[in-house]
């Protein structure tokens, strides 16, 4: 397919561009008729490059085509920007050209009310958080709107030369970290390839100029040397009964990103990737592919630990091949085999079913969208959804069995806990503790590849509250604020009457029941609030006792205290405050502050145990938060070489920067596909592009964050 990719970045006029649409499906009326209109839209709007807008749809749909060969996809590609850079709107496409296509054209179509942001932010992002949810929601009933956003995003990339660096930059980085993804969740490797290599020439051009030198100089090596073992194993098959037509062999080099990853894995120089090749044999059936792999193993010797079996154990975007590895003469070969129809999805995913959809539906393994749908359920802000799904997509996946022998699909990284939801919410809100592969194990523990997981189960749900940033994946972290919200707001409550209650407490006649349950939940959260209730309760006192009562009150005012990083208000005197060593609450946790009658004040999580659970725990209590004027926390993403006493030198820097580093990630895996370092950390540094400026001097950014700032 990546000779399509070529003809779209060459066209810059629209006869061309209609040439190619033709060259890859049969215009009929419909789409004669869409592509006039599409033309007549966009007349006198232009790209950034200089052609006529039309283009640019038309590219579009000519990729779409050359995917799908569906005629419904065709007609929605031509119209995806009608209604967002017109002004035609969806009732019109629906009227003219049906309620399937307006549908689809609506999932594509950005929010009005923030079209106009195109503020260029550090922070990967979308054009827009909210834009990002519809059209993630909407592919939930239609995956043909992702279809077209991925076609879309390549054409973008194709043309991203006439950007700024700053948008190039921007518009690389929001791609390899949530297109390349979805299109590998949808199965379509040959979208994944071209995003991979677009993004990477972009955000690493000197490596990637390093890759392109190396391969450019030793292509004809390489060829002849490949072109040998191939001639070997098509000897091998024909000797054992394969004619030349029941099997197809070819060799290819591996995309300039794949190459990146070995490099970056192995710490090595290119020079030093001995399979920078790969051979790939296509068989009719899947029997044979078992067959094929004996032959090869028996006549050349395998690498074990580099075979993998996703014919039997296909992955969830439907994704079915065996991978081994071979020396022959001295070198290292990749073999994948795979039947031609497993080709096809392995190339197209999701799209082979409209490409081939004259075939049997049973020919091809459907990708699943059970990730669409777990995305789905977040009743969270756009800002959030768009964070959770972009950790949710962009993770190394590994596979996990029940014991049962289910299997189940994980982001790199999850835990036992995460595996606990993944089977059910049910099952993950009542884990009690478990085991991996027969041995017991923390619930928080992470999971490996191929690891058997058993989840024990108490009668009654568990709350783990503060497990919120230990878990991994997006539906164990909706699951466990679904449950913690309850335990919150009776806690708050809770919380609340017992601090009105301190200050009171030299007062036996005063009455509370004028206070709604209700009003008492934000008492432990907002100063002003707490002095309004305080205000009411006096005022109401002062009314049934008079002049004596008012004069008893006068004294009751609520005084502050900073302790270093907590500021503490009471209308008692307070000498002492203590963090307690049984919850170790830090920076930014939700904490409550207990007395002990006298002047001492403790601080504790608020989800302790020794802080009051309910309302039998009647104790004194005095409000608390964190001085907002001390330390900022930031989370980080960098890349780092596989270099020793590198990330020992980053820290240092981070260290003599005044960081407190809350939390790091760093080669927890030697099999992941990208190395990479994730860091939490507070300073107090406020200006987050003065602290970008600092740390861009020591590392490379892939990802930056501010905790105040989640998504602007």
């Amino acid at each position: 397919m990546f000779e399509i990719f070529d003809k779209v970045k060459q066209i810059k006029d629209i006869k061309q561009a209609i040439v190619l649409l033709e060259e890859n499906i049969s215009f009929d009326n419909i789409i004669d008729k869409t592509i006039k209109f599409c033309i007549m839209a966009h007349e006198d709007q232009y790209r950034k490059s200089g052609e006529p807008y039309a283009v640019h749809p038309i590219l579009v749909a000519s990729l779409v085509a050359n995917l799908t060969n569906d005629n419904v996809m065709v007609v929605a590609s031509l119209l995806h920007d009608v209604v967002e850079d017109t002004s035609y709107n969806i009732e019109f496409i629906k009227k003219e050209y049906g309620e399937d296509v307006a549908n689809i054209v609506n999932g594509l179509t950005k929010i009005d009310q923030l079209k106009s942001n195109s503020s260029v932010n550090l922070k990967i992002q979308p054009s827009n958080a909210l834009t990002f949810r519809k059209l993630l929601v909407a592919s939930i009933d239609d995956v043909r709107i992702l279809v077209i956003k991925l076609c879309d995003r390549v054409h973008n990339m194709l043309t991203l030369e006439y950007m700024s660096t700053t948008k190039q930059l921007q518009v690389a980085q929001e791609s390899m970290i949530v297109y390349v993804p979805i299109a590998h969740r949808l199965g379509m490797s040959s979208i994944k390839n071209i995003l991979e290599d677009l993004s990477f020439y972009y955000l690493h051009n000197k490596e990637f100029q390093t890759i392109d030198n190396y391969i450019a100089t030793n292509r004809s090596k390489l060829i002849v040397s490949i072109n040998s073992f191939v001639s070997k194993i098509s000897l091998l098959l024909q000797l054992h009964g394969y004619s030349k037509k029941e099997i197809s062999i070819s060799n290819r080099i591996k995309h300039h990103y794949s190459i990146y990853l070995k490099m970056q894995r192995k710490g090595a120089h290119i020079d030093e990737v001995l399979d920078l090749m790969a051979i790939r044999v296509l068989v009719n059936k899947p029997i044979d592919c078992y067959r094929v792999l004996g032959l090869l193993h028996t006549n050349s010797k395998p690498l074990i630990s580099r075979f993998k079996d996703y014919v039997a154990l296909p992955k969830e975007n439907g994704y079915q091949t065996i991978h081994t590895t071979v020396f022959n003469d001295a070198k290292i070969y990749e073999i994948q085999i795979r039947t031609f129809d497993m080709h096809k999805v392995a190339e197209l995913g999701v799209a082979a079913h409209w490409k081939y959809k004259q075939q049997s539906a049973t020919s091809f393994l459907k990708p699943s969208l059970d990730w669409l749908k777990t995305l789905s359920l977040s009743e969270t802000t756009a800002e959030q959804f768009y964070d959770d799904a972009k950790e949710e997509l962009y993770s190394d996946e590994i596979v996990a069995y029940s014991p049962r022998g289910d299997i189940y699909t994980m982001p790199r990284g999850a835990t036992a806990y995460d595996f606990a939801y993944l089977v059910h919410s049910d099952i993950g809100n009542k884990a009690k503790s478990c085991t991996i592969n027969e041995i017991a194990k923390p619930l928080l523990t992470q999971v490996q590849n191929g690891d058997i997981v058993s989840i024990s189960l108490s009668d009654v749900n568990i709350a783990r509250c503060s497990w919120l940033d230990l878990v991994k994946t997006s539906r164990a972290k909706k699951s466990i604020k679904l449950m913690c919200s309850s335990i919150n707001r009776r806690l708050d409550i809770i919380n609340g009457r017992n601090i009105i209650k301190t200050i009171f407490r030299k007062y036996d006649n005063i009455s509370f029941d004028a206070i709604k349950t209700d009003q008492f939940k934000n008492v432990a959260s907002n100063l002003q609030y707490l002095k309004n209730i305080k205000k009411s309760i006096e005022k109401d006192y002062v009314k049934d006792l008079g002049l004596v009562a008012k004069f008893k009150l006068e004294n009751i005012s609520l005084k502050e205290y900073i302790f270093d990083n907590i500021v503490l208000y009471s209308n008692f005197k307070v000498k002492s405050l203590v963090f307690n060593h049984c919850c170790h609450p830090k920076l930014g946790d939700d904490i409550v502050a207990i007395g002990d009658g006298k002047v001492n004040i403790t601080i504790h999580h608020k989800m302790c145990s020794k802080a009051p659970q309910d309302e039998s725990n009647i104790c004194y209590m005095f409000f608390v938060q964190w001085a907002n004027n001390k330390l900022f926390g930031y989370s980080v993403k960098i890349g780092l070489p596989s270099t020793k006493g590198e990330l020992a030198s980053i820290l240092t820097y981070l260290f003599n920067l005044g960081a407190n580093i809350l939390f790091i990630s760093y080669g927890k895996d030697k099999n992941s596909l990208i190395q990479y370092c994730d860091l939490e950390f507070e300073v107090d540094i406020s200006n987050k592009m003065k602290l970008i400026q600092l740390l861009e001097q020591k590392m490379k950014i892939i990802e930056f964050l501010s905790r105040e700032d989640a998504y602007k």
